[in-house]
């Protein structure tokens, strides 16, 4: 795994993959939608509890249309992590990461410790038009699906710190259990700080 965590940010077209990214590192919000056209890479240095990592966030984007995308192309085995998005408004973006979950499970390579997922709500700040309540999502994707849940609001950066820091406590966390050498755990669950460098 070397010194970097490798992170996968997947999802449906238009759920706000890159707003959450981009808010994340640099604190803005585009106003207008632009479809990601191809994967982008994003390499920031974050410092959790006094320790800096290195990530390297994929911005996977099929395009503008809705098809899944191929993750045979995404060297899963290279992957530390996945963040799997989707609209609290759109039970469809919903049930893409429902099939994204699956692809992520069926194509680790026999043998390979399980890569976090944490699946992420997002526009939680249009909670009015949710297409089911919180808790029952929360409890399928822990209880059944075995993975995080959160919910986060892009547009007014409502938990999209704790979403990275969580994340990154999930890897370090899993590094220790399966006592990787490039990944020390100096305190990553205790609920101090996050920052970007």
């Amino acid at each position: 795994m070397g010194g970097t965590l490798r992170v996968a940010v997947l999802g449906a077209p238009g759920v706000g993959k890159t707003a959450i990214i981009r808010q994340f590192l640099y604190g803005d919000f585009p106003e207008r939608h632009r479809p990601t056209a191809a994967r982008r890479l994003y390499r920031p240095a974050v410092l959790l509890n006094g320790a800096v990592y290195d990530l390297s966030i994929s911005d996977g984007g099929p395009g503008p249309a809705p098809e899944l995308p191929d993750l045979k192309d995404w060297s899963l085995q290279d992957m530390d992590a996945f963040v799997l998005v989707y609209d609290i408004c759109s039970p469809d973006s919903f049930d893409y990461v429902k099939v994204l979950r699956q692809q992520i499970a069926e194509n680790r390579p026999a043998g390979a410790p399980e890569a976090p997922i944490i699946v992420v709500g997002n526009k939680r700040d249009q909670q009015r038009q949710r297409f089911s309540p919180r808790r029952a999502l929360a409890v399928l994707v822990k209880k059944s699906w075995k993975c995080g849940y959160m919910e986060c609001s892009a547009k007014y950066n409502w938990h999209v710190v704790l979403l990275f820091k969580e994340l990154l406590s999930s890897v370090l966390a899993r590094g220790c259990k399966h006592s990787h050498p490039a990944i020390r755990l100096q305190g990553a669950l205790h609920p101090n700080r996050c920052s970007l460098m």
